[in-house]
C-alpha cells in the first residue's frame, strides 16, 4: 500500500466516524425532545441537519477520488465501497432525524395526548443499535454487527405495539386523531432509522468476512 493511499484511508476513517457521531447524536436528541417536549432541542437537530448533509457530501467525494486515482484492490477496496454505502445510509439516517425533530415541533405546540408506552424503548432500542453498529465499524467487529441485525426484529415489534395503541387512541378520541398520526410518523421513522443502522452492521460484517449477509441471510 503506498503511503498516499494509506494517509487517505485513516482520514475516511475519522471521516466516516464524526458523520456517525452526528447522527448518533441527532437521534437522541430528536428521541429526548419527542420525549420530553422540548422544542429547543428539535430545533437544534433541525438547523443541524445541513452539517450531516455537508460531510456525506464530503465523503462521498473522497471515496470516489479514491478509486480514481490509487485504484486499490481487495481489502482497501472493499472498505472504501463500504464506506460509500454506510456513509449513505447515515446520511438518511440524519434526515428521519430531523423529521423526527419536526414531529416533536409540532407535538409540543399541541396539547398533550397519552404518551404512547413503548415509545421510550424503541427510542432507546434504535439509539442503541446506531450506536453499536457504529462501535462495530470502528473495532471491525463482525459478532457486535451481527447483533445488531438480530436486534432490528425487536424494534419492528415495538413498532408494532405502538402503531395498534395508537389506533385503539384514534377510535376513542377523533379529536387526537392529528396528534397520535404525528407520533405514529414518528416511530416509523425510528423504525427506519434502525433499518438503516441494520444495514450499517451487514455492510460491517462484509467488510470484515468479506460475506454478503443482505436479506437476513445468515444472520441467525
Amino acid at each position: 500500500m503506498s503511503k498516499h493511499l494509506e494517509r487517505d484511508l485513516e482520514q475516511l476513517s475519522c471521516d466516516i466516524v464524526t458523520i456517525g457521531g452526528l447522527v448518533e447524536e441527532a437521534t437522541q436528541q430528536a428521541v429526548t425532545a419527542l420525549q420530553e417536549r422540548r422544542m429547543e432541542l428539535a430545533e437544534l437537530v433541525i438547523r443541524n441537519g445541513s452539517k450531516i448533509d455537508g460531510r456525506e457530501v464530503e465523503i462521498e467525494d473522497a471515496c470516489l477520488k479514491m478509486l480514481a486515482l490509487h485504484q486499490p484492490v481487495a481489502e482497501d477496496l472493499r472498505f472504501i465501497t463500504s464506506v460509500i454505502k454506510i456513509n449513505s445510509d447515515l446520511e438518511r439516517m440524519g434526515d428521519l432525524a430531523m423529521n423526527i425533530a419536526q414531529r416533536a415541533v409540532f407535538l409540543t405546540s399541541q396539547d398533550p395526548i397519552p404518551f404512547p408506552s413503548q415509545l421510550s424503548t424503541i427510542g432507546a432500542a434504535t439509539v442503541t443499535m446506531v450506536r453499536r453498529s457504529l462501535d462495530a465499524l470502528v473495532k471491525r467487529d463482525a459478532q457486535t454487527a451481527l447483533q445488531v441485525c438480530r436486534a432490528d426484529d425487536e424494534v419492528d415489534r415495538l413498532n408494532r405495539e405502538i402503531i395498534a395503541e395508537l389506533i385503539a387512541l384514534m377510535k376513542k378520541d377523533a379529536s387526537m386523531v392529528e396528534r397520535a398520526l404525528s407520533f405514529f410518523s414518528a416511530t416509523r421513522h425510528l423504525e427506519r432509522i434502525a433499518d438503516h443502522a441494520t444495514n450499517i452492521a451487514e455492510d460491517v460484517v462484509y467488510l470484515v468476512e468479506g460475506e454478503i449477509i443482505r436479506h437476513g441471510m445468515n444472520v441467525a
